[in-house]
């Protein structure tokens, strides 16, 4: 039996999830959260074997969708799955979600069968990419263009909801001169001199949303 934890902030979303999972037989969706904070807490009390996650759960949540992963995943062994399921498909979003240590990633667009299969791969600790997603992990390796890490990536991604280094630096626990440089970085990376360049550069590339 794969015990489930839908984590998702639209109540129609978990419950067409649900209506999908709930005739299979070796699936078991033992609970719901509608923010990364009670996923989390859900996988601590539960147990699951899998979270299927969001990863935006609104403006005014506290914990995004990876940082829930990297939490989960901490969890003492054995720790739950978890399986990205997001409209979102950017460089700052894949390479997040991986680096916190999601078995796969899916969009919300795929294919009821394709999620079905993807969770009981994932529930087996098997990788469970999405072909699109797979072929943007592959297509990233193999290109000479530009790279940022996921750490500039999230740099530049406060810069572009409009934080000021002080407040990056506080959002990301790091000092000011740290977040600084990774912009210097960025800005050599990309060929530009501006935050403002940077983003509208980034955003061209599928680099962030």
């Amino acid at each position: 039996m794969i015990r489930v934890v839908i984590a998702d902030d639209h109540p129609i979303v978990r419950a067409g999830i649900r209506a999908l999972l709930d005739p299979e037989a070796e699936i078991d969706v033992v609970g719901e959260a509608q923010t990364g904070d009670a996923a989390a807490e859900l996988a601590r009390e539960l147990l699951p074997d899998l979270v299927l996650m969001d990863l935006q759960f609104g403006v005014d949540a506290r914990t995004s969708g990876v940082d829930a992963t990297a939490t989960i995943r901490a969890l003492p062994e054995p720790a739950p799955y978890v399986l990205v399921l997001t409209n979102y498909d950017t460089d700052l979003d894949i390479l997040g979600a991986v680096e916190a240590g999601a078995s796969g990633y899916l969009l919300k667009d795929a294919p009821p069968s394709d999620l079905l299969a993807a969770i009981r791969a994932a529930a087996a600790g098997e990788s469970a990419l999405a072909p699109v997603i797979a072929s943007r992990l592959m297509s990233r390796m193999r290109s000479s263009h530009v790279r940022l890490s996921a750490r500039e990536l999230q740099v530049l991604d406060l810069v572009a909801q409009g934080h000021a280094n002080t407040e990056v630096a506080a959002t990301l626990f790091v000092t000011e001169a740290t977040v600084k440089s990774h912009l210097a970085h960025v800005f050599t990376k990309l060929g530009v001199t501006s935050r403002t360049s940077a983003v509208a550069v980034a955003r061209s590339q599928g680099l962030l949303r």
